[in-house]
């Protein structure tokens, strides 16, 4: 398993060679695919999510916690303006962000980083994994995602729908991919996965945090 994941991130340093010489107008059509991809398979995701929800439900899961979980019309819509709204931006490759736009703060829009990524207030599943893979594609980037179990159907179909877009779009596919398959050993074998991922964003609870622990090499 650690060598598929380690497979999987060179070919996303691959397709990030892509990603980090184009024009932003080719990045801003494969952002643009990506909300008409999930526009368009609206009807998959809310099936997916649907099943997520229902095995929430009989494990238990709390109220605010599948809240969180939950898609629908309206917040598909909010995915999509996002991704939308995200091309419309300018390049924050190559650019100047040691100061704040504060009309762009004042519209709401996400503050570019000083390394040139967009910030955005990720919430939670699903929406993390739209919101990096758009942050990825924008600043030239390749993102290897791990999302939580319980949106394990949502996020396949999702990053399915993210990959197809981008292809359509003239890029590799490999610029968006998952190690959902692997649970958190997928997670581990990312940690593991020294110089071949450059960036590194855990994000999880006790379990994490000792999973990191307790496994050499992770410190």
């Amino acid at each position: 398993m650690q060598e598929a994941v380690e497979a999987m991130a060179d070919d996303a340093r691959a397709a990030s060679r892509v990603l980090a010489t184009a024009h932003r107008s080719h990045k801003d059509t494969a952002l643009r695919r990506m909300a008409e991809g999930i526009d368009a398979g609206r009807s998959v995701i809310l099936e997916a999510n649907a099943r997520d929800l229902a095995r929430g439900r009989e494990k238990g899961m709390a109220e605010n916690l599948l809240d969180r979980l939950a898609l629908d019309d309206a917040r598909i819509d909010a995915l999509i303006g996002a991704l939308h709204e995200l091309a419309g931006q300018t390049d924050p490759v190559g650019a100047d962000h040691r100061r704040a736009d504060p009309a762009q703060r004042a519209a709401g829009l996400p503050d570019p980083g000083a390394d040139g990524r967009g910030r955005r207030d990720l919430r939670g599943p699903p929406n993390v994994t739209v919101d990096i893979a758009g942050l990825a594609v924008k600043s030239g980037n390749a993102a290897m995602l791990r999302g939580g179990s319980a949106a394990q159907e949502t996020n396949t179909a999702l990053v399915g729908i993210l990959r197809d877009a981008l292809d359509a779009a003239g890029f590799p596919m490999d610029a968006v991919q998952s190690v959902d398959e692997y649970g958190r050993d997928g997670a581990t074998a990312l940690m593991l996965a020294r110089g071949r991922v450059d960036v590194l964003v855990p994000r999880g609870g006790r379990g994490l945090i000792q999973s990191v622990v307790a496994t050499p090499g992770c410190r």
